[in-house]
């Protein structure tokens, strides 16, 4: 059966969101697993994941009606929703791209991304973020987040699908690779 890319319709699929979350969180896995599989790092309750959908929803990828992977949508809009992610965007007032200020320009974020481990390999990440930009490319001109410069994994599958390394970040002892796709240019 084929893996269908979607929007987020109901709250069984935010809780399919919430229980691959929890399977993939750093903390959860071993540093074999973290480098091998990647990991998410922050930690999102089921609240915060139907705050978030009531703005913008966030776009999944389903197999057999199970969630399989995720690409979270915050907006300006829903950036206070978590302190992360506040910081966060505060911190984008420090990064420039091309000579603009990123707190300037118009963007959303990935609050997160994942794939879960039977999944990998398969272009869902090519796959989900084409289904954001199709949704928010109209609205936005960027995407950007940030990835844990660990994990190699989740920065490579960002870099092959057009996101470029716009600056850096610390937080609680780790580096951030701040990254950004720009969606003005040709795919």
């Amino acid at each position: 059966m084929s893996i269908e890319v979607k929007l987020v319709d109901s709250v069984d699929e935010l809780k399919g969101i919430k229980a691959l979350h929890d399977l993939n969180l750093k903390k959860n896995l071993t540093p074999k697993q973290q480098q091998e599989q990647g990991f998410v790092t922050f930690e999102y309750d089921l609240d915060f994941l139907e705050a978030i959908h009531k703005v913008h929803p966030s776009v999944i990828a389903v197999d057999q009606s199970k969630v399989v992977g995720y690409a979270l949508v915050v907006t300006r809009e829903s950036q206070w929703l978590h302190p992360l992610i506040t910081e966060f965007v505060q911190h984008l007032s420090h990064i420039e791209y091309k000579g603009v200020l990123i707190d300037q320009l118009s963007f959303c974020l990935v609050g997160q991304l994942c794939v879960a481990q039977s999944h990998t390999g398969q272009g869902l990440v090519q796959r989900m973020y084409q289904a954001y930009r199709e949704q928010h490319s109209a609205e936005f001109d960027y995407l950007v987040t940030d990835v844990d410069a660990q994990n190699v994994r989740s920065l490579k599958a960002h870099l092959k699908t057009g996101f470029e390394v716009v600056g850096s970040l610390s937080h609680e002892g780790a580096r951030w690779e701040v990254i950004l796709w720009d969606w003005n240019k040709a795919i």
